[in-house]
């Protein structure tokens, strides 16, 4: 007997009835879940049977000679054999060229499987987002995969009706947004996902009702179900754990069910059938036609009868009864529409209110002191309310504010022993990095606190603390494409980088509606600041051999970024001048590195820099390749001394610098677009132009033609000048520079605070003979410029 006789006896093995013992299994009727059972029920803790039926009875009949061999035949696929099958079921799968049988298995050391999670040698997860895919999703692979918890797929260009995922039972996590997904799906499609807890199918084109499955899952954390054709109505979701719930922009109807009072209006609007205090909408309290019930035997006529209240003799008493009833429904009309425009006042000033939030100021509910024991790498310390620390911020855009208030009203409540971990926004201010010691929230509390710009991201303030040490504070809204859970390990995992040129994170606080990350404050700023803002000795010290370090620094910065962070689809995301900060002997160091895990496809379009990349303007795609193109503007931006337009979002401004670069090589004028201030080094010309040609390399248009990161350093490094005889530069640290992004908003601040970015106020004309170009409006003698955080 061989193997496959065995396994088609105990397929019949299998078949007879549940009291045999394989029914709590579930295998007593139904055998074609054998396969399934075979390599999923040990991993769901149902050991026992399979050890049994899997193990001992093959080496028993082997014992007594009646098999020769035996292996279990759903388990002889391997995972490269699956995941080339998935791959296989693509119909553009030229962003998987890593997935092939002559490299490593996916899950042997750091695997090199684009997009493939695994955990101690199991395939845990599939992080195929952005990479242009189309086709068909092939579930069948996947449900071989028994170790597979999460699959994305998000802003891919799939089509047609939503795959059966629901074949994989122990999925705890699907993210399809931004695709073409599109049909109905089925009401009981959720129904034997037990473990599932998140569930992102926004930007689709589904059609029909809100899966009522989808509301019984138990765990449910997360639902994104935005930007479809959803009809009917929203299914009441009761869990508790529930934490981020969107359906807005569909076709819903209906009141808006009590389970999900605690979602703003964001979350619902665009619907135009839907009603409830969310969207200042009074529901209506009669039952909409859909509704009524049809009494046994009757008709339509029937059924508004019933659903009526039947006509008193009051009700014929004569029209000025009538007019009454008018009067009154005008006026509980119009009171409707008064307390209508009143929620939404409320509703506006509270937004203004958190807009204008900064540390310091009156506390409404004052933080609570904690004492950290400073024995471990990670502290938590807790306070009573961060929603109530706000202050109104003044017209400047500029303030240093005390805290002695907020220091008083700590004491006082702590001394009332205070303290509270609801949700009204209290949190854990996480230490992941301790190299410049051990602080906690209320530290920041009593720090001065200043703004120095704002962003697509957030804000950003600097605060010094009693102990001197001074950090730059992020508070990001935007970051909300994955859970506490995984933003605690993504922040993790950034806070264990260490690098000469990288800024790592010293600390985050986690909120539901908001998110700090706690940075060290480096004083001579950035090299955007450095470059367009400062005309002071930092600047003037900017020659060619400094920018070239600094260039190198930057490469060497991305190496390592590449090198560690390869399982993400942008290892920065966010590389410009305005994130690149400058040491005091010019060293630079990179920030704003792997947030792409954390912000949502949409937001990110419009909030980091990668995306400005062209493959990523015109077909979705983005790739490691987009980071090149980033680093390609700054080189160029570096060479030129420009500021470049890309970094505007509405890319009026500046200078084009791609074009303008690309037009003077075609044309043989490279001299001509090198910064004066470093033209004049005429022995340095020939590397100046080598270092000019890698960088319009990296911005080329076709990712395919464009350098790949690990060439675009080796060329970089291959540069060589004669090292700086002053054997080292000493400069006194400049004033601040730029943490600020790029947004369309407009707010004018003085380049000598340093923490904007240039505005569109630029004059176009350039200088032939060789003068550099005005980038700002001087006011009278000062050395100070004007321009916006735009």
């Amino acid at each position: 007997m061989t193997s496959t006789d065995f396994y088609f006896l105990l397929l019949i093995f299998c078949s007879l009835p549940g009291d045999l013992g394989f029914d709590p299994l579930g295998l007593g009727s139904d055998p074609e879940t054998l396969q399934w059972f075979a390599q999923a029920e040990l991993i769901r803790g149902r050991w026992a049977m399979l050890a049994v039926a899997g193990i001992f009875i093959p080496e028993w009949l082997k014992g007594l000679g009646l098999i020769e061999d035996f292996s279990w035949p759903v388990l002889s696929v391997s995972d490269t054999e699956l995941l080339l099958k998935l791959k296989q079921s693509f119909t553009n799968a030229k962003s998987l060229d890593s997935w092939s049988s002559e490299t490593t298995t996916p899950c042997e050391g750091k695997t090199s499987w684009v997009g493939v999670l695994c955990y101690n040698g199991v395939i845990t997860g599939l992080r195929l987002g952005e990479m242009g895919l189309s086709g068909n999703i092939d579930v069948k692979a996947l449900e071989k995969m028994p170790g597979l918890r999460s699959v994305s797929f998000t802003n891919n260009a799939f089509s047609g009706p939503l795959p059966k995922f629901n074949r994989l039972g122990a999925l705890k996590a699907i993210y399809l947004t931004g695709n073409k997904f599109s049909g109905e799906i089925p009401s009981d499609y959720f129904a034997g996902m037990s473990s599932l807890k998140k569930v992102w199918l926004a930007n689709n084109e589904f059609m029909g009702e809100i899966p009522v499955s989808l509301a019984k899952l138990k765990h449910l954390i997360e639902v994104h179900l935005e930007d479809n054709k959803f009809t009917g109505k929203i299914p009441s979701i009761t869990q508790a754990t529930l934490t981020s719930f969107n359906v807005s922009n569909n076709d819903l109807k209906g009141g808006i069910p009590s389970s999900l009072s605690k979602f703003n209006m964001s979350s619902f609007t665009g619907n135009a059938g839907l009603c409830g205090k969310q969207l200042g909408k009074v529901c209506d309290a009669t039952l909409p036609p859909q509704e009524l019930e049809l009494p046994d035997g009757g008709g339509l006529d029937a059924a508004i009868g019933n659903a009526l209240p039947a006509e008193s003799p009051e009700s014929k008493m004569g029209t000025g009864h009538a007019t009454s009833a008018k009067v009154a429904l005008a006026s509980i009309t119009f009171i409707v529409v008064v307390l209508s425009l009143v929620i939404a006042a409320i509703v506006v000033i509270k937004r203004r209110r958190d807009e204008l939030e900064i540390f310091g100021g009156d506390l409404d509910d004052p933080p609570v002191d904690v004492y950290v024991t400073p024995r471990s790498n990670r502290k938590s310390v807790e306070q009573s309310s961060w929603k109530g620390m706000e202050s109104s911020r003044k017209s400047s855009s500029h303030s240093t504010r005390s805290l002695s208030q907020a220091s008083k009203a700590s004491s006082q409540n702590n001394k009332a022993g205070g303290s509270s971990n609801g949700e009204a926004g209290v949190g854990d201010l996480i230490i992941v990095n301790d190299e410049k010691g051990i602080f906690g929230l209320p530290d920041l509390m009593k720090a001065a606190a200043e703004v120095l710009g704002n962003g697509g991201l957030g804000s950003a303030y600097k605060a010094v603390m009693s102990s001197g040490v001074a950090v730059v504070v992020k508070r990001m809204r935007e970051m909300n494409r994955i859970g506490k859970e995984g933003f605690d390990a993504e922040m993790r995992q950034l806070g264990r980088l260490r690098h000469r040129n990288i800024l790592t994170p010293l600390a985050y606080h986690y909120r539901k509606e908001e998110k700090l990350m706690i940075y060290e404050f480096v004083p001579k700023g950035s090299l955007l600041y450095l470059l367009h803002g400062d005309k002071g000795p930092c600047h003037a010290e900017l020659d060619w051999l400094v920018r070239l370090k600094i260039v190198r620094g930057i490469v060497r910065g991305m190496s390592f970024l590449h090198n560690e962070l390869s399982c993400y689809e942008l290892p920065h995301g966010n590389l410009k001048s305005s994130n690149i900060f400058l040491g005091s002997e010019y060293e630079p160091l990179l920030s704003d590195y792997g947030l792409c895990a954390f912000v949502s496809p949409n937001h990110a379009a419009q909030a980091l820099f990668a995306y400005r990349a062209p493959e990523s303007q015109q077909n979705r795609q983005i790739s490691p390749k987009c980071d090149v193109y980033c680093l390609g503007i700054v080189i160029l931006e570096i060479l030129t001394g420009k500021f470049p337009s890309q970094y505007l979002n509405n890319g009026k401004g500046g200078i084009d610098v791609v074009q303008w670069v690309l037009s003077a090589i075609s044309e043989n004028r490279e001299i001509d677009l090198f910064d004066p201030e470093i033209a004049q080094d005429a022995t340095s010309l020939s590397e100046m132009e080598r270092l000019l040609h890698v960088g319009a390399a990296c911005v080329d248009h076709d990712p395919v033609r464009r350098l790949g990161m690990k060439d675009a350093i080796r060329r970089i490094e291959d540069i060589h000048v004669e090292e700086d005889s002053r054997g080292g530069i000493q400069v006194a640290p400049s004033l601040r520079d730029g943490y600020g992004d790029l947004t369309s908003r407009s707010h004018t601040v003085n380049v000598r605070e340093g923490y904007g970015e240039l505005s569109s106020r630029r004059s176009s004309r350039e200088s032939n003979s060789g003068r550099r170009e005005s980038n700002s409006r001087r006011r009278g003698d000062e050395d100070s410029f004007e321009f916006a955080i735009s």
